[in-house]
């Protein structure tokens, strides 16, 4: 029996990366895991097999973050999933993984690119959480994947950190809102993660100066970032909630 045996969970972007980590974590703990993609079905696929191989429970679920009726498009192919499979309806665990980055400084980004990120990496989360509150339960969890670039300046991401500063708030004015309901709502902030979509990683120059950014002198790999996931969806954060828990394993807190 893990702590999380009994529950439903859902992980956007949960196909590879970090939502990946996540995905198996929850899974390994016994919860039913939706892993949703934007578009790589195999990848999400892969994930699922990769669950079930481990002994755990999984589906995936296809839509497109960052368009009109998004929303609308994953939570009815969450609940059709669950409706094939014979699962109850419902959810106790929702992770706001997916994401996208835009690189460049503030003279550098385009208005396409800016509201590109936003739409995905603001929006989209909004309004999945807006439409997935009549099927969390009471008790439940929002966990929103934030960033370290909150609290470290990288100008060569200016929007994309201002959109993980914006999840911030949006995690801390949640919590207070639905706190009645006993739902906690906490963000996870990672540094750098080594995962496919950090290719520059490969250069051991460009390895080498990412791990030295850590109290640990290594860089973070999915499972770092997994495992805290896991304790804030657990019954033992009950009474942790509207925090941003920073995940960089002690990246830049010094000279």
């Amino acid at each position: 029996m893990g702590t999380l045996t009994g529950r439903t969970a859902l992980v956007t972007g949960g196909s590879r990366g970090i939502g990946r980590g996540i995905a198996e974590r929850l899974a390994r703990e016994g919860a039913l895991v939706a892993v949703h993609y934007g578009s790589n079905r195999e990848a999400a696929e892969k994930t699922v097999a990769a669950i079930g191989e481990a002994g755990g429970r999984a589906f995936a679920i296809g839509a497109q973050l960052g368009v009109p009726g998004d929303a609308d498009a994953l939570w009815t192919a969450f609940d059709a999933a669950l409706a094939a499979r014979g699962a109850p309806g419902g959810l106790d665990i929702l992770v706001n993984n997916a994401g996208i980055n835009a690189h460049g400084r503030i003279h550098e980004v385009t208005e396409a690119d800016y509201d590109r990120v936003f739409a995905v990496n603001v929006k989209a989360p909004f309004f999945v959480i807006r439409q997935g509150l009549d099927r969390l339960r009471d008790g439940g969890r929002i966990i929103n994947i934030s960033s370290g670039v909150t609290r470290i300046a990288f100008p060569a991401i200016a929007a994309y950190a201002m959109t993980k500063g914006a999840v911030d708030t949006l995690t801390l004015t949640l919590a207070k809102d639905l706190g009645p309901r006993g739902i906690t709502v906490n963000s996870v902030s990672p540094g750098i993660v080594e995962t496919d979509i950090n290719p520059w990683l490969a250069d051991p120059d460009a390895h080498a100066q990412a791990a030295a950014y850590s109290a640990f002198g290594r860089v973070g790999e999915a499972a770092d970032i997994a495992d805290v996931v896991a304790f804030v969806a657990s019954d033992d954060a009950r009474w942790i909630t509207g925090q941003a828990i920073d995940a960089t394993g002690g990246s830049l807190l010094g000279p």
